[in-house]
């Protein structure tokens, strides 16, 4: 299998390398350029092509996979908080690819991460239900059957008992209030857990985000019936993911956007 360039485009870095799907690696050091003061669509995009040139050789003229930290629903950015509202309402995939001359495929960060761990890191080789959660400055999401994806999903955003959830069970709530590692797993992320457990009887939890590498401080206080473990791909698991996504993109050309457009269209003649 080829190399296929992944990139994770974030509010202070771009960052992009080639990944060996073979091994679930990256095949060259990865580049990192600072995203623009104005990440307007015209001035990321100048970003991405001098990465997509950077790595020419060894990709070729392969798709790339571009992870954004926002919904993409078919390949349009609905909203976005972390880079320019130029990019609000914008079919992504579309101006990014014929800005860079091939096929590019566009999903959300915390998605991305998600199946770079199913299919190489923490969560390889386990059936059925796998939920990525990253802890940091909120709760990203990443709900994974089988492989196949369900995007966009937003479980930080859960009300439970009263509050969006990752505003008490956030990384960054325990840094501010200066909560210890215990309480926060007991009187916080227990809660938050159980009812995601609740709600979709998941096979395995993964954790993400920079505070997982201090999991042994708080997963012996959490007291759940599901396996939780840390991630393993840690910073590379976006672009490792948004790379695997774009090459099974790549071989499944049946699901386009013009497929779920006919799909609604027939639905609405049928009514």
């Amino acid at each position: 299998m080829s190399n296929v360039l992944g990139i994770d485009v974030g509010g202070s870095g771009i960052k992009g390398a080639p990944v060996d799907l073979d091994i679930g690696d990256f095949a060259e050091p990865r580049l990192r350029i600072p995203t623009p003061g104005k990440s307007s669509p015209k001035n990321v995009v100048a970003v991405l092509r001098e990465i997509v040139d950077n790595f020419a050789p060894t990709i070729g003229d392969g798709p790339v996979g571009i992870s954004f930290p926002a919904p993409a629903r078919h390949g349009v950015i609905p909203f976005i908080a972390n880079l320019d509202q130029g990019w609000a309402g914008l079919h992504a995939e579309d101006y990014i690819s014929d800005a860079l001359g091939r096929p590019v495929t566009v999903l959300n960060d915390a998605d991305a991460a998600g199946l770079g761990e199913v299919h190489y890191g923490a969560a390889k080789g386990v059936p059925d239900v796998v939920i990525l959660t990253t802890l940091g400055t909120g709760i990203g999401s990443a709900v994974i059957n089988n492989g196949i994806l369900l995007p966009n999903t937003e479980l930080g955003h859960l009300e439970i008992d009263g509050h969006d959830a990752e505003k008490r069970a956030a990384s960054s709530v325990k840094d501010r209030k200066k909560i210890s590692y215990k309480d926060w797993a007991t009187k916080r992320l227990q809660r938050y857990y159980e009812v995601v457990e609740m709600l979709f009887s998941p096979d395995l939890f993964v954790v993400g985000g920079g505070v997982s590498k201090d999991h042994e401080k708080f997963f012996k206080y959490l007291n759940l019936e599901t396996p939780i473990v840390p991630a393993q791909l840690f910073n590379r698991a976006g672009i490792i993911g948004a790379a695997w996504q774009a090459q099974w993109r790549l071989e499944h050309l049946d699901v386009t956007e013009e497929a779920v457009v006919e799909a609604t269209k027939k639905a609405g003649d049928d009514d």
